[in-house]
């Protein structure tokens, strides 16, 4: 269609996230459960012509789904800033997207100023990813989560 948008080179960086990834997942002790390792899978795949990458993401623990969520990606082009959309299995509504920036091949989002979360690209088939939560407003982050992934 003639004057319709097209996706830009900020959308584009975002097909890194595209793909069937597996990975083990070390958890730190918090309110919603206990300290220990995790399996998880992460299917994200390009949508809505090419503007946004949707996530479905489930964690196991000893063989049974305990966690699952899904994300959506983008580029906001009057922020000139990447989005992260975040809903889960516990229930909470975000107030607003997490927001990021490309810095080299990793890709830092924050939610505020008490969540941080880091891709970190490893070639074309590996990413480790990177929780941190703040309860003071930002002064200090604690690791919630580290995984590294591959593509299956």
């Amino acid at each position: 269609m003639s004057g319709m948008p097209q996706p830009n080179e900020h959308h584009q960086k975002l097909r890194k996230l595209v793909g069937n990834w597996v990975g083990q997942e070390k958890l730190a002790a918090s309110p919603a459960g206990t300290a220990g390792l995790a399996t998880g899978c992460i299917n994200s795949r390009l949508d809505l012509e090419g503007f946004f990458v949707l996530e479905d993401y489930s964690q196991e623990r000893d063989g049974h789904t305990v966690f699952r969520g899904h994300g959506i990606f983008g580029w906001d082009d009057h922020e000139k800033e990447y989005i992260w959309y975040w809903v889960d299995s516990m229930g909470s509504v975000p107030a607003s997207p997490a927001r990021g920036k490309w810095e080299g091949d990793t890709l830092l989002f924050e939610a505020g100023t008490h969540g941080r979360y880091t891709y970190k690209f490893m070639g074309d088939n590996s990413m480790n990813f990177k929780i941190e939560n703040s309860s003071d407003g930002g002064n200090t982050w604690a690791p919630f989560m580290e995984a590294n992934y591959r593509r299956a």
